[in-house]
């Protein structure tokens, strides 16, 4: 009979045991990374959002479900360049985890920083605060899309990328600039560990 063993996340670059902070690793990921004009980057995004609006005829809720699971999708290829360009040692943790996500993912893909804060007592809830939201840049949303999570392709991306590390999680934004929050924050929760078919019988 197969065995199945959970696994603890494997997404690279923490700065435990010595390594770099965050920010400094973060940084060094963005310098070493093609770079992509912003203003062309947040227009792109912007097109997006108003194709699947338009796909789903203005139907806001199947439209933020549409961007969440696209976010999925890009995660689940992301984590592999992001771990292939970090060769820092692997997360311990989940609040290294999360760490990383805002100290270092955010900066290399997006240019911009953040942290994690108001974490819960047992370090399985945070949030991840970005210094600014370049998704959102020249964005301002018509009162009929007021329930409308622009950025929510970003939680996607995050809990994507953290199932190919079988980390099972829930992302959604806690604040939104866009709908009248003081800034950005996406709350990241751990739901638990995705256990894996051992490849090997007893």
């Amino acid at each position: 009979a197969s065995r199945r063993r959970s696994s603890a996340p494997r997404l690279m670059a923490s700065r435990r045991a010595g390594a770099k902070t965050y920010e400094q690793v973060g940084l060094a990921a963005w310098q070493a990374t093609e770079k992509v004009n912003a203003e062309l980057f947040t227009l792109t995004y912007g097109a997006i959002v108003r194709q699947v609006l338009a796909d789903y005829e203005d139907c806001v809720p199947e439209a933020n479900a549409k961007l969440d699971a696209m976010g999925r999708s890009i995660g689940g290829r992301l984590i592999e360049e992001f771990n292939a360009k970090n060769e820092q040692q692997r997360c311990v943790d989940f609040r290294d985890t999360c760490e990383t996500i805002a100290g270092v993912a955010l900066r290399m893909f997006l240019g911009v920083g953040g942290h994690c804060a108001d974490w819960n007592a047992d370090h399985t809830s945070c949030l991840v605060v970005m210094e600014t939201n370049p998704l959102a840049d020249f964005v301002e949303l018509p009162e009929r899309y007021r329930d409308l999570s622009y950025g929510q392709m970003l939680c996607g991306v995050i809990v994507g990328a953290l199932e190919q590390v079988q980390t099972r999680a829930t992302c959604e934004w806690e604040k939104d600039a866009l709908r009248g929050g003081d800034g950005f924050a996406m709350r990241v929760t751990l739901v638990g560990q995705i256990d894996t078919p051992y490849p090997f019988d007893d």
